[in-house]
């Protein structure tokens, strides 16, 4: 999968979680069906949510992004939908393009340690993908344990 298409996914998944935590929210305090919406939305948006900001910082170190981009990409999820237009003028400005640095190159910006784990990490995809994954879970149920955003209601 292209830093492109991996982007492009999370991204679209954000917002699509955003729909479903807006829904339950319309769910439970104008249609008062109760929590069910919410609890299935907001969990859904929660872990979309941190999968995306994981994602957008990989694509960062990735893409040779400034850190300036690298927080705009990882704020633009807090905003409802704001990761669609972000995507659009990353596309836009070529900054998706190309494939995952998987070698060094002559880019002084390949000279940084975390170039080199990030290239080291790209050769290793399932180790890679299970970090993710496990950093994503470890989170979420630290989150979780902690509860909701703003207390019970």
């Amino acid at each position: 999968m292209s830093p492109r298409l991996l982007y492009r996914s999370v991204s679209i998944a954000e917002a699509i979680t955003w729909s479903l935590l807006i829904i339950g929210m319309l769910l439970k305090y104008v249609v008062q069906a109760g929590e069910w919406g919410v609890q299935i939305g907001g969990f859904l948006h929660g872990l979309v949510f941190l999968a995306y900001g994981m994602t957008a910082v990989l694509l960062a170190v990735n893409q040779h992004w400034g850190p300036r981009l690298t927080a705009l990409a990882v704020i633009t999820a807090i905003v409802p939908f704001g990761t669609l237009p972000l995507d659009r003028a990353l596309e836009k400005r070529g900054l998706l393009d190309g494939e995952w640095r998987r070698t060094r190159t002559a880019d002084p910006r390949d000279d940084t340690r975390i170039s080199a784990l990030l290239r080291w990490m790209l050769a290793r995809p399932v180790l890679l993908a299970s970090i993710m994954a496990i950093a994503l879970v470890s989170i979420m149920a630290t989150l979780l344990t902690l509860g909701p955003p703003g207390g019970s209601s």
